[in-house]
């Protein structure tokens, strides 16, 4: 047997036992269990005592670690090798929040001299926006800006928008990613056409839904303001001559390169939006918040290193315990969007069935992720997390500080986060509830029918992140946080997590679709697709 079998049998072998025992017997079994289970990592607090596992199976985990060769593939991600084999391709995001002068290279050739010049660009840009210098086609100066793309092109800005936006903005910022004409129909409400730039975020500048945006956008613009409404448009794509067809003009292309995957991809000018709607000082504490965590990946020990340790309790609980789903709750309102990025991040990178070299995984790979920000999570799907017959582990994040409004209610909000990692952990005995419902009169009939429906199991883990304030440093660290944890997983399964051949089926098939409902020839399909498309051809 490999060392690498040995260490996934281990972890079997520690899962069986972890099945039936109690977390909450564990704190006085292990007296050390929170010092060796929290630690402090770029301005964020993570309490993973509230796991499942013991502190010899955290051992047995991070032998897992090691027998997977995490250490030196994090060694090669960061030096630029080729991470990403099925498309020949570095994943080098963190050069992108490098500091000036630094020497990242990708696949051998220097890249941040560029990645420099670059956020120069978008730095003097931002400045030009923002003070009134760079206007509109009428003299006008912008106030509203419309980010439209999607993927990894859409929900990065989205969530760094809705957590860091000011309460009143200087220049309104809105998002434009699904096809469907209600949402940019939306998002232009109010607009004035003069005040308004579009900002298109597209790497090949061939997506569709898209480019169908970006002509309907363009389409709103010229219709007020003519041909000079080109001037409102701007693009980010590596594929600068393909927008600049469009109609946009070559000053205001903002380039990336193929070593940035979309989903990692908010570093990049791809964040240009945010730039100049935060200010580009805000997304320089962004960048320096995510290089803090990429030191601190880099640099730490593995049993003392944040995103090793938050993907090892994620898998203990995915493959030791087969628990295939996860619960995101942040007890923010301005992280209610972090779920759904970490659906892309986690889902689309890790969702994959066979190795990196393509043969079938030998192990469940990602799980799937759901959440919405507490407290409402709490009146929607927490009756489930508590009482249902599936364990669902529970990443909580809390902020303590709040920005904005009565401090009051952020401690109210606080102390839901808090009670609700205790209630899924300690639960509350039959006999417990049995005596409450004694005490306040219930016949035992009425005890009878009502202490099973009242009865909590607890067990049910948590992993806890606290932020000290809701800032831009903090919110880059997160976001890296879950970055790397996320590429730790890949490791450890063994698959290409900057890859996603997922999507392309789906894609191809809807163009051959899309031809057919616009009156072209009937292709082959299966009776159900048929009668679809012949219901729903113009």
């Amino acid at each position: 047997m490999s060392k690498s079998d040995a260490a996934w049998a281990a972890l079997s072998k520690a899962a069986d036992a972890a099945r039936d025992r109690r977390i909450d017997s564990l704190f006085a079994q292990q007296p050390d269990r929170l010092s060796r289970l929290g630690l402090t990592a770029a301005g964020l607090e993570l309490d993973l005592s509230k796991q499942p596992w013991s502190l010899a199976d955290l051992d047995v985990m991070l032998e897992l670690a090691r027998t997977s060769d995490v250490e030196a593939a994090r060694t090669r991600l960061f030096a630029g090798a080729v991470v990403n084999a099925s498309e020949g391709r570095p994943a080098l995001h963190m050069a992108l929040r490098a500091q000036t002068g630094a020497d990242f290279r990708a696949d051998g050739q220097p890249v941040s001299a560029d990645v420099d010049a670059t956020r120069a660009a978008m730095a003097e840009f931002a400045e030009a926006v923002r003070a009134g210098a760079k206007t509109g086609a009428t003299g006008k100066p912008f106030r509203a800006i419309v980010h439209i793309g999607i993927g990894g092109s859409d929900l990065g800005p989205r969530l760094i928008w809705e957590a860091l936006k000011p309460l009143d903005p200087q220049i309104d910022l809105r998002f434009v990613a699904n096809v469907d004409p209600a949402e940019l129909a939306q998002a232009l409400v109010g607009l004035d056409p003069a005040e308004t730039m579009i900002v298109t975020v597209s790497k090949t500048f061939t997506t569709l839904e898209t480019l169908t945006n970006a002509e309907a956008a363009r389409g709103w613009l010229r219709a007020s303001l003519g041909a000079a409404s080109d001037s409102h448009l701007v693009a980010v794509s590596a594929a600068p001559d393909k927008a600049q067809a469009f109609g946009v003009p070559a000053d205001q292309v903002f380039g990336f390169w193929d070593w940035v995957g979309g989903r990692y991809s908010i570093w990049s000018s791809v964040g240009l939006s945010c730039a100049v709607a935060l200010g580009y000082d805000v997304f320089a504490r962004m960048l320096a918040g995510a290089r803090a965590m990429d030191d601190h990946f880099l640099t730490a020990p593995l049993k003392a290193n944040a995103p090793v340790l938050l993907a090892l309790a994620h898998m203990f609980n995915r493959n030791g315990l087969g628990r295939s789903i996860r619960a995101v709750v942040p007890y923010a309102q301005r992280l209610r969007l972090f779920a759904p990025f970490l659906q892309q991040l986690e889902m689309e990178s890790n969702g994959k069935r066979v190795t990196a070299t393509g043969h079938p995984v030998a192990h469940a790979t990602a799980t799937s992720v759901f959440g919405d920000a507490g407290t409402n999570g709490q009146h929607a799907f927490f009756q489930l997390l508590h009482q249902g017959t599936d364990i669902v582990p529970v990443d909580i994040l809390a902020v303590r500080e709040g920005s904005e409004g009565d401090p009051a209610a952020q401690t109210k909000l606080l102390a839901n986060a808090i009670a609700q990692a205790e209630a899924l952990m300690v639960g509350r005995t039959e006999a417990d509830v049995r005596a409450e419902l004694t005490a306040a009169g219930k016949t035992p009939a009425e005890i009878d029918a009502l202490a099973p429906q009242r009865t909590f199991p607890g067990n049910r883990p948590t992993s806890f992140i606290l932020l000290d304030h809701l800032d831009p440093e903090r919110m880059g660290a997160l976001v890296a946080l879950y970055e790397h944890k996320t590429f730790v997983e890949g490791v450890l399964w063994g698959i290409n997590s900057f890859d996603q051949w997922g999507v392309e089926l789906g894609k191809t098939l809807a163009t051959r679709v899309l031809g057919e409902l616009e009156g072209g020839p009937a292709g082959a399909h299966d009776p159900s697709t048929a009668a679809l498309i012949a219901r729903l051809r113009v």
